[in-house]
């Protein structure tokens, strides 16, 4: 079985007044964005039920520094577009995670 690795990546708007701008940019925008690098192939988002923070789950197939590698490229060349909607303070929180343990319940 190929490694299966994913980016986990907590954010959130820069405020209540941008929450529906934010998620439009995030949705529309950013998640196609990554995914058109090569190597991050699929993308998962998560509403806070409390709270403000959001999280997206990026699984990557393949070299997971080399996917991070051309993520990065893609944010310094501009091919990245990030929104002023975003909050910076604190800035979003990314961590590279490698599957371990994958179960499920068995069935009732």
């Amino acid at each position: 079985m190929p490694k299966r690795t994913i980016l986990h990546v907590e954010s959130g708007p820069a405020g209540p007044d941008v929450a529906n701008e934010y998620n439009r940019w995030y949705d529309e925008v950013h998640i196609p964005e990554m995914l058109a690098i090569e190597g991050i192939v699929a993308a998962r988002r998560y509403a806070p039920v409390d709270g403000d923070t959001y999280i997206a789950h990026y699984e990557i197939e393949g070299d997971p520094e080399a996917a991070m590698a051309r993520l990065r490229a893609a944010a310094a060349d501009g091919a990245m577009r990030l929104s002023g909607t975003a909050r910076t303070d604190p800035p979003a929180r990314m961590l590279l995670m490698e599957l371990v343990v994958d179960r499920a319940a068995p069935p009732a």
